[in-house]
């Protein structure tokens, strides 16, 4: 069975949340099974070997849990995009509108160098805000976005447009 057979078998639908009317594709049971997340992150890495990255920014909080083992495969730099608040050093920030309201990241300001090729990776695309988001941070630090990875992409919702502007190179394992 292909990968993406594979997750597509392992993700959960929970229909109604967070609210009335979506439906949330939850990854949390991939985590639940330790070949599958290992066979991800080996798909992942083989991937981006040859990409030339100096970092993996990871989304928080479920862009970290493939994000930092990719970036611990590819021996390269792990990059927190954190929640405002939840950093201790000097850092950079940006707000954004979500669907529902607005948010604000953080990243430290010393976490990459200028021209740093960053691979920006996250759990989920969907309209493409909190990715926006962290490209904004990279590029405000002098890097550059080498790509957008995610594990899924509800391609319904056109996130990959919003994405456009910052990188060709967007990829997904499994679409909705």
């Amino acid at each position: 069975m292909e990968l993406r057979e594979k997750i597509q078998q392992t993700v959960r639908d929970v229909k109604d949340f967070p609210k009335e009317g979506i439906v949330f594709k939850d990854i949390s049971t991939l985590l639940l099974n330790a070949d599958l997340c290992n066979e991800i992150i080996v798909h992942l890495a083989e991937k981006h070997r040859h990409s030339n990255l100096q970092g993996i920014a990871g989304i928080e909080s479920r862009g970290f849990l493939f994000g930092f083992p990719l970036a611990m495969a590819l021996g390269i730099p792990f990059i927190m995009i954190r929640k405002k608040g939840k950093l201790p050093y000097n850092k950079v920030s940006y707000a954004y509108n979500l669907e529902y309201g607005s948010a604000e990241i953080e990243m430290h300001s010393d976490a990459i160098k200028p021209g740093d090729r960053i691979l920006i990776h996250d759990d989920l695309l969907a309209t493409g805000g909190s990715a926006a988001a962290a490209a904004e941070l990279i590029h405000k630090c002098g890097g550059t976005v080498a790509g957008f990875d995610f594990l899924v992409e509800l391609s319904f919702l056109n996130g990959a447009k919003a994405l456009a502007p910052y990188s060709a190179k967007l990829s997904s394992l499994v679409q909705y």
